[in-house]
């Protein structure tokens, strides 16, 4: 059974069956990719739990999962904020190969600096898989192995992704209104 769509959406972007069918297939890539290697894949809380869950359950090879959090505070002047992790690891991840689970990838700085950090710990590898790749706000170039989307410069929820801590639980990407 369908949920209504929210007065707050202005249109669907991509549906509950576009992206399953585009998880599928980014999941197929990684297992292929990582084949016969220690894959751990590490979930940027709270956005990629959705994304992570769905992903994992269509890889067919054994992984293991960690969770990191993340804050940012912006400084009164513009900027681009400073990053700290609010939630770390709870195991290392030296010799491992790792990949970073972001429900967006946007201006870049947050994971330039979590790829930086991670880069210090020692994994065999680091790379990163998101659902939404929004590459026109990119200000910091981060390498992006895997995406689902690549989407334009809206506001979107939906699979993780939230407005004030609602929307998260639709099975779709939807565009929010602008004056919601």
């Amino acid at each position: 059974m369908s949920k209504a769509q929210p007065p707050n959406i202005e249109k669907i972007l991509f549906t509950a069956e576009q992206v399953d069918q585009r998880v599928r297939e980014v999941a197929a890539e990684i297992s292929e990719r990582y084949r016969g290697r220690n894959l751990k894949l590490i979930g940027v809380l709270k956005g990629s739990v959705f994304f992570l869950t769905h992903l994992t359950r269509h890889i067919e090879i054994p992984v293991k999962i960690d969770f990191l959090a993340i804050s940012n505070f912006a400084p009164q002047r513009a900027g681009p904020g400073i990053v700290r992790i609010a939630k770390d690891l709870d195991d290392p991840i030296e010799g491992e190969d790792v990949l970073v689970v972001e429900d967006i990838v946007d201006t870049g700085f947050t994971l330039r600096y979590l790829l930086q950090t991670l880069a210090g710990r020692g994994p065999n590898s680091l790379g990163i898989c998101t659902l939404l790749d929004r590459t026109s706000r990119r200000i910091v170039q981060v390498p992006v192995e895997f995406r689902c989307f690549e989407i334009g410069d809206h506001f979107v929820v939906g699979c993780g992704l939230d407005y004030k801590q609602h929307y998260r639980n639709l099975e779709y990407l939807a565009v929010m209104k602008p004056d919601a």
